[in-house]
């Protein structure tokens, strides 16, 4: 048993995959009266990696504080030569997030954040439209306007400084309409999360729902992914379909997909923030 008052810490890492990394992490642990509440590993033979998370709660004084936790791993950590990290459970990301006119993930997120259901904080909102002004500065969010005007460079310079100005560690787009630069992806490598609908690439463009309608698509669906210069074709953290059947309008298609997107990108965010996503190459890790 632990004390409600003792602090929990959430240790990931990624390493070579070799004999007795499980058994290093949870000696070390127990050593210094680290209780596991959750523990998940894989090893992905393939590529020649391990994956681990752990979730435990320091019940020791000597370990209670993340300097000490921190000295007390460095050893395991580089006998392994691990890429580790230490976070206490506690802890919610910084997100700065990003939208055009669709209101549908943005409230949803904005919904999930009041209520307590999403464990990040919310920097603020960017867009390159006026539209969703209102719902994000009533729930007391800043609200970042930044028209493209033709000048991308200059509005992705502004993004950015709004991003390193608030401390954010993500940006989340939203239904962000616009396609970031190269360079901007490479500053926000691992840290941007977009969300499309699974009509790419058949039905790109304006009104993919209306053409996948005509062409009587039977499954609607979204991806969460990290955002990389190759246009959604990132690593994917999510996925959700649903069946639609010969009954299903263009507009019922739309509304759906909507929902799903919404769903996809909230998971995404919320097992982000649970440090539950390791990334792997061209695809990820997640912990359930």
């Amino acid at each position: 048993m632990t004390d409600p008052e003792t602090r929990s810490w959430i240790l990931t890492l990624v390493c070579a995959d070799r004999v007795g990394i499980v058994a290093a992490v949870s000696n070390l642990l127990a050593d210094r009266g680290g209780f596991i509440t959750d523990s998940q590993q894989y090893a992905d033979r393939d590529a020649g990696l391990f994956f681990m998370r752990v979730a435990f709660a320091a019940t020791d004084e000597r370990i209670a504080s993340g300097d000490a936790l921190r000295v007390a791993f460095a050893e395991v950590g580089a006998l392994f030569d691990m890429d580790w990290t230490l976070t206490e459970a506690s802890h919610r990301p910084r997100m700065l997030i990003a939208v055009s006119k669709g209101s549908h993930c943005l409230a949803d997120l904005l919904h999930r954040w009041q209520t307590g259901t999403l464990p990040i904080d919310i920097m603020g909102v960017v867009s390159n439209h006026p539209d969703m002004r209102r719902i994000t500065e009533w729930n007391g969010i800043p609200y970042h306007e930044l028209p493209a005007n033709g000048d991308k460079a200059q509005q992705e310079a502004a993004l950015l400084d709004i991003f390193e100005r608030s401390r954010s560690d993500y940006l989340i787009l939203a239904r962000y309409m616009q396609v970031l630069s190269e360079g901007l992806v490479e500053r926000l490598a691992g840290r941007c999360v977009n969300i499309h609908h699974s009509f790419l690439p058949g039905f790109k463009g304006a009104r993919p729902y209306h053409r996948a309608h005509a062409r009587g698509v039977k499954l609607i669906g979204a991806t969460a992914h990290f955002v990389t210069a190759d246009l959604d074709e990132g690593p994917i953290i999510e996925q959700a379909v649903e069946r639609v059947d010969h009954r299903a309008t263009a507009d019922d298609m739309a509304r759906i997909g909507r929902d799903i997107e919404a769903q996809v990108l909230a998971r995404a965010v919320r097992w982000i923030a649970d440090r539950r996503v390791l990334l792997n190459g061209g695809k990820t890790v997640v912990f359930h």
